[in-house]
């Protein structure tokens, strides 16, 4: 189940490592600025991302029952659910713009950010139909549809950059902006692609007529919403500490916060394997779930919890050996490189606090009691995240790498009350003794 999703996200990989590239070998300053833009719309996209997490249990338990038509029916609600979260999350980025230059960031910075910001609210819209039909399909166990999309979309994106931010041939060099306009573009591509799998496909062709037939109902838009609020606020909240991070490194410096951006860039690597495989996971206990078939819950989440652990031993192998590496590629700045390998030992850590934070997180979502996980988040990113990394990085003075220390100090908080979260429901279905 995560395998083709895997292969998805290594596509998102690919491209966050070239759109780190092209723009570091650009220019620090763009790259500077689009650290800062990216890591605001990074918030906005988990938000986005998370709320459409709440679809997956619900048409995996569907699905597992054989109630294909009722699946389509809940994926009309869905959309227009998500469309109005959506709404009030680019109605708050929309006033932000108008505060940019009162977050404490290089004011040489803004002249790049304010029009890179633009392009990147628009596409966001983008972002929101993509997840929602993606996190349908996936429940499906059609993994491979949001995966194909996916590598086409971001083989777009690539092209578009190199035609964009240099000026390739007829093509207006763009810099920064010319990154946006692509992200843009491909974002609207891959919505539009996975629309016509879904309008078109024969696979869909039983939920088609249940989406026919459904009528938009405020009853079942709140349910679809009960549901997803709390996985998006524990995923808004959990980037929200990166987010905020990303501010304190703009406090240090252009070429603290260039360096934060090729380190979060190379972070990727691991979470969204992480991401990948958890999601699988997600999808096989949603399926049990709805035939009550609890041991074999108990069993996914152990065999999702053992791969996950050796991914995150993988990522800080990889990591160890070739850091250095990596790091060249993304900025002929020497400052930069060497801001950017103070801060391996705690890009180690942080894999395998990410690992089982992910892990936990979706074995909850897969058996639908989502609530918990907005609590937990709270606590663990705003209560001991966030002022840990002011305090590792300000007062004791370890700079960046206290900021993204911190980052595993939430995380390890969040993946222990999240496994005692699950462990509860477990016991409460009667899959472990009391």
């Amino acid at each position: 189940m995560g395998l083709p999703i895997a292969v998805g996200q290594l596509g998102v990989i690919i491209l966050g490592f070239a759109d780190t590239m092209m723009v570091g070998q650009y220019s620090t300053t763009a790259l500077a600025a689009s650290s800062f833009v990216t890591n605001l719309f990074n918030l906005v996209q988990f938000l986005i991302m998370g709320y459409s997490y709440g679809l997956t249990p619900m048409v995996g338990a569907l699905y597992g029952q054989g109630e294909h038509a009722k699946a389509g029916a809940l994926l009309k609600n869905a959309l227009a659910s998500n469309f109005l979260f959506c709404a009030v999350v680019l109605s708050v980025m929309t006033g932000l713009y108008f505060f940019l230059d009162r977050l404490g960031q290089p004011a040489e910075l803004l002249p790049e950010m304010r029009p890179y910001y633009v392009v990147i609210l628009i596409s966001m819209f983008f972002v929101m139909v993509f997840n929602a039909l993606r996190q349908f399909t996936d429940g499906t166990t059609d993994t491979a549809r949001g995966m194909w999309t996916l590598l086409a979309g971001n083989l777009l994106n690539i092209l578009g950059n190199w035609l964009l931010i240099w000026g390739v041939g007829p093509f207006p060099e763009m810099g920064l902006l010319g990154a946006g306009i692509s992200t843009l573009f491909s974002r609207f591509f891959m919505a539009v692609l996975l629309v016509c799998f879904v309008v078109m496909g024969k696979r869909y062709a039983p939920y088609r007529t249940g989406f026919r037939a459904a009528r938009l109902s405020w009853e079942r838009i709140r349910y679809v919403a009960a549901k997803s609020l709390p996985v998006s606020l524990q995923m808004g909240v959990e980037t929200g500490t990166f987010t905020f991070s990303a501010i304190m490194a703009g406090w240090l410096g252009a070429t603290e916060l260039a360096a934060y951006q090729v380190i979060m860039t190379l972070g990727t690597l691991g979470f969204l394997f992480y991401y990948s495989f958890g999601a699988g996971m997600s999808i096989r206990i949603a399926t049990f779930v709805g035939v009550k078939d609890w041991q074999r819950v108990r069993l996914a989440s152990a065999a999702g919890s053992h791969i996950e652990l050796a991914l995150a031993v993988l990522a800080a192998l990889t990591f160890f050996c070739f850091a250095p590496s990596l790091i060249g590629i993304f900025s002929p700045d020497a400052d930069v490189r060497a801001m950017a390998l103070l801060v391996l030992f705690p890009l180690m850590i942080y894999q395998f606090s990410d690992a089982m934070q992910i892990c936990y997180a979706n074995a909850l979502r897969g058996t639908g009691h989502v609530l918990p996980m907005m609590w937990i988040a709270i606590f663990s990113y705003i209560c001991v995240g966030i002022p840990c990394g002011y305090l590792l990085g300000f007062p004791l003075g370890l700079g960046i790498r206290g900021i993204f220390l911190a980052f595993s100090v939430g995380l390890f908080t969040a993946a222990a009350l999240l496994f005692r979260s699950y462990r509860g429901v477990l016991r409460r279905e009667g899959a472990l003794k009391r």
